[in-house]
């Protein structure tokens, strides 16, 4: 499941000491619309990370908190601390490359 994250909901779910993995897009985005169904796959295969994802035309606080200035932008966070992120479009390889080095 890939949540909708917002700036009221944003820190009860990147609290946790689970993986957290946030798709920062916009719906005028193209990059963003390629990655959407990786990041949906990856929810449906890694039950035990939590996905999200902020719509930075709607939730401006959080880009800017977390300097996002191109996107889309994938940052995994866990305990609260940012851990890594992808900037741009990748393959899916990349993304489980990734969550797994971070696990």
């Amino acid at each position: 499941m890939v949540n909708e994250f917002t700036n009221s909901n944003f820190e009860s779910f990147t609290s946790t000491n689970h993986l957290v993995v946030i798709d920062f897009w916009a719906e005028w985005c193209g990059p963003c619309r390629l990655i959407a169904p990786i990041i949906h796959e990856l929810a449906e295969e890694y039950t035990d990370v939590v996905f999200g994802k902020v719509n930075v035309d709607l939730e401006n606080e959080l880009a800017i908190k977390f300097g996002i200035r191109n996107i889309p932008t994938v940052i995994f966070m866990k305990n609260g601390k940012v851990l890594d992120k992808i900037i741009g479009a990748v393959p899916k390889t990349k993304f489980v490359e990734k969550i797994h080095s971070l696990k």
